[in-house]
């Protein structure tokens, strides 16, 4: 596998325009796209050191817009959270709660091809969510989907932590099973 290099005297060049385009679809608003990309930047020149060199640079540019996106939607919205922000990233090591998000494909790099194939992986997931018992669906919503911290969640839900990681636990469990039967 290749490793990749990072070169931010290329960055407006090269993803400037790709990054805004990704972003304008998400906020609808061009003021607050251009300063999520500004802001991506920003962070990319931060955490140089911390890039691994195991993703492109476009890649890894955009996992941190994803991040800044969701974060722009968490401080507008209350704690409880009232947008959906799917999340994608690339990881080697398998992180809890990023499984289903790395299914998705980026919407800016597809086939028309890809695109019936996403829209169907999308029915899939939601008529699987929709099986699951109400209370299993809400937990994995609010933690694989909208990406909520364990701590808002068990207290919005009055659980506790383990509790919490158990009906994740179940529900990942039952959408891995419908998903093999009505996906793969």
């Amino acid at each position: 596998m290749a490793e990749h290099k990072l070169d931010p005297n290329k960055w407006i060049t090269l993803y400037s325009d790709y990054l805004f385009n990704y972003t304008i679809t998400r906020v609808s608003d061009r003021e607050i796209a251009q300063d999520l990309v500004q802001e991506t930047f920003l962070a990319g020149l931060k955490s140089m050191t911390n890039y691994k060199g195991e993703a492109s640079e476009r890649t890894w540019l955009i996992s941190i817009l994803k991040r800044k996106i969701i974060d722009h939607y968490r401080k507008i919205n209350s704690n409880k959270g009232k947008a959906e922000v799917r999340m994608s990233y690339n990881s080697d090591s398998e992180t809890e709660g990023d499984w289903l998000e790395e299914r998705v494909a980026d919407p800016f790099d597809k086939t028309a091809e890809d695109k019936i194939e996403n829209t169907e992986l999308g029915t899939a997931i939601h008529e699987c969510l929709s099986k699951l018992p109400e209370k299993q669906a809400k937990v994995f919503k609010m933690k694989t989907i909208l990406g909520h911290e364990t701590e808002n969640i068990c207290n919005e839900l009055n659980i506790t932590a383990s509790n919490l990681w158990v009906i994740i636990h179940r529900a990942r469990t039952a959408m891995a099973s419908c998903m093999e039967k009505n996906w793969f």
